[in-house]
């Protein structure tokens, strides 16, 4: 079995995976990182987001020796010890939540979308969340936590 090494919110890991271990499945199984959330193996949902290379990667279809090397930050990876990341401060303050299955990977797409637009549209909120399926909301939450998130961000 190939090992694979890689920076996971700041920690060098590695292990020994099968060729077909997703990169959701050595997050979750491996590291014991159970933010991130496998919600349909599609790519269709959202919630399996994090960042490799600081870019949003769906990890329910990345495999594990594709992130040789990477630098991954899960959810587990944005607070700074009990501060929240302004983007979680953000969902927690305008209810951007219900149930939270799909919170996680909210919030690591809409870093994301805050790190490349400072103040983003609803329009451009929305289309930016677009890959991310909530089935308990409206949206209208999940809308305004982003815009206050890139707020706080620097925006």
């Amino acid at each position: 079995m190939p090992t694979v090494s890689m920076t996971v919110n700041g920690k060098a890991v590695s292990g020994e995976v099968e060729s077909r271990t997703l990169l959701v499945q050595f997050i979750r199984e491996h590291l014991e990182l159970t933010g991130t959330h496998v919600g349909c193996d599609t790519s269709q949902c959202g919630a399996c987001v994090v960042h490799v290379n600081g870019e949003v990667a769906k990890s329910c279809t990345m495999l594990a020796v594709q992130a040789e090397g990477a630098n991954v930050t899960t959810i587990e990876g944005l607070a700074n010890g009990d501060d929240l990341h302004p983007m979680q401060e953000a969902f927690r303050n305008n209810h951007g939540l219900q149930c939270g299955f799909c919170t996680p990977g909210m919030v690591m797409t809409a870093v994301d979308l805050a790190n490349k637009n400072k103040n983003p549209s609803e329009q451009q909120i929305r289309e930016g969340l677009e890959g991310n399926i909530c089935r308990c909301t409206g949206y209208h939450n999940i809308v305004k936590s982003v815009a206050e998130g890139a707020r706080n961000m620097g925006g």
